[in-house]
């Protein structure tokens, strides 16, 4: 009789791919340990308690309210309300024009219909930048591409408080990759592909889920991985304590900013083509300042937003209180503006958030909690979540994706179709897991055929060509 054998594999980071890969190969009983560098769960999403109630400081919606979303069962399964801020699929109108509100830095509220006319603007002006692309060979980046549009357009070009709003617009913009206009690439920025059903926040934060992705499963916290090795026997995974784990196979769901700055060592080292894709994607840098007031003070609309002469100047806040009933404005710097806020105490941060606050709302009263986010600077992710920079292919995000030998990549930064997001980390934490269980299972012989039941249906070979 044949000696059976129980495949093994080693999970490193314990956000939301990494523990969908884990509950993957748990299930198809793989014997999983996931080691995870901070001392919790849930990566990038952090859903917080110290109000009394859930606030996500890292990712809070999801993106494309619709069954053809990965995480839709999930969600739907544990019952957690959804609030839709807006119905439009769009990346740079993720909320309804009714839904929001933008004041100049003098506490005047811009009139809707400019706001309505500058936003008209801003579309054709992107439409021009299609256009701008396709006779340029080389990339450029979109602040490049607006520049010309301008030149060829000067009708497009306006002044005073509508040149504010056009920036207010460029500015979210900004905040949606996480990066300044100058470092976005104009081929690649729409590539990102848009489910129905507009944007839903998740009202109890993304914490239920990343339970429930967790339950049973061996994670061991404040573990921080320095070292992979692999070779035909399978690998060696060691932590900065010391330990040592071997597997058959490892699974790598770390943040793309962590592959970049080195911090995991790889022996024998990546190929140059996974390198390059590793270098060729940007991660941008997106924060939140949450402010927890004793009262509403401010308008029932789900944006409040700052128009300047600058994008830098911008900013916006996200109205909890509509969404949640909780007095909360939760401020979103992006690029630039959250790099040299990071630079600030927490304190520091949230008395500039709220200066910002005050410059819009005058009789605005401070705030008697704050919580400040650090994605940047936190050692354990270097950076919110990637984007396309100028001159790089779009297609890294598969080569990133892409095995090496025993070794299967997951996380936004890996997906084509859905970077960015959580349902993207979602849906590449099961590709991987699948991947890493064929050829753990090919390797010794013991795929089951046993599904492909009709015979007479033909399997086509996987053919590819260099």
């Amino acid at each position: 009789m044949r000696k059976t054998r129980s495949s093994s594999a080693i999970v490193i980071g314990a956000g939301f791919a990494g523990l969908a890969a884990a509950r993957t190969l748990e299930d198809a009983s793989f014997q999983v340990v996931v080691l995870e560098s901070r001392d919790r769960i849930g990566g990038r999403i952090h859903t917080d308690y110290s109000f009394g109630f859930p606030v996500d400081l890292g990712a809070s919606w999801l993106h494309g309210v619709c069954k053809e979303n990965p995480l839709a069962s999930l969600i739907g399964g544990l019952g957690l309300p959804l609030y839709r801020t807006s119905g439009d699929d769009s990346v740079l109108y993720d909320h309804d024009l009714e839904s929001f509100a933008l004041y100049d830095t003098d506490g005047n509220q811009v009139p809707q219909e400019l706001v309505s006319k500058v936003g008209k603007i801003f579309e054709c002006i992107l439409e021009e930048v299609n256009k701008v692309r396709e006779e340029y060979v080389e990339d450029m980046s979109i602040s490049q591409a607006f520049s010309i549009v301008f030149e060829r357009r000067p009708d497009f070009r306006l002044e005073g408080l509508g040149h504010n709003v056009l920036q207010w617009y460029l500015c979210r913009m900004e905040g949606w990759f996480a990066a300044d206009s100058d470092t976005i690439s104009a081929k690649c920025w729409d590539e990102e592909e848009l489910l129905r059903g507009g944007h839903g926040l998740m009202v109890r934060g993304y914490r239920p889920v990343i339970n429930t992705l967790a339950k049973g499963l061996d994670i061991r916290l404040g573990h921080r991985v320095t070292k992979i090795m692999r070779d035909y026997k399978g690998v060696k995974v060691t932590t900065e304590n010391g330990d040592t784990f071997v597997a058959d196979a490892a699974v790598i769901a770390v943040p793309l900013g962590v592959l970049k700055a080195g911090i995991v060592e790889f022996e024998p080292r990546l190929p140059n083509w996974k390198q390059e894709a590793i270098d060729g994607i940007g991660v941008g840098i997106e924060n939140k300042i949450i402010l927890h007031f004793d009262k509403v003070f401010w308008p029932n609309v789900e944006f409040l937003g700052v128009v300047a002469d600058t994008t830098y100047g911008c900013s916006y806040f996200l109205n909890l209180h509509k969404a949640t009933g909780h007095s909360v404005l939760v401020y979103m710097p992006a690029g630039q503006l959250a790099k040299d806020i990071e630079k600030l105490s927490d304190e520091a941060a949230a008395d500039f958030a709220f200066m910002q606050l005050k410059k819009i709302l005058p009789d605005s009263s401070p705030p008697v909690q704050y919580l400040v986010s650090r994605w940047g600077s936190d050692i354990n992710s270097l950076g919110s979540y990637s984007y396309d920079i100028v001159g790089k292919p779009h297609e890294f995000y598969e080569q990133l994706r892409v095995p090496v030998d025993n070794l299967f990549f997951a996380g936004e930064a890996t997906s084509m179709s859905y970077s960015g997001s959580v349902h993207a980390a979602y849906s590449t934490g099961l590709m991987a897991a699948e991947d890493c269980r064929m050829r753990v299972l090919e390797r010794y012989g013991e795929l089951d055929l046993s599904e492909a039941e009709d015979e007479s249906v033909s399997i086509p070979l996987l053919i590819s060509r260099m």
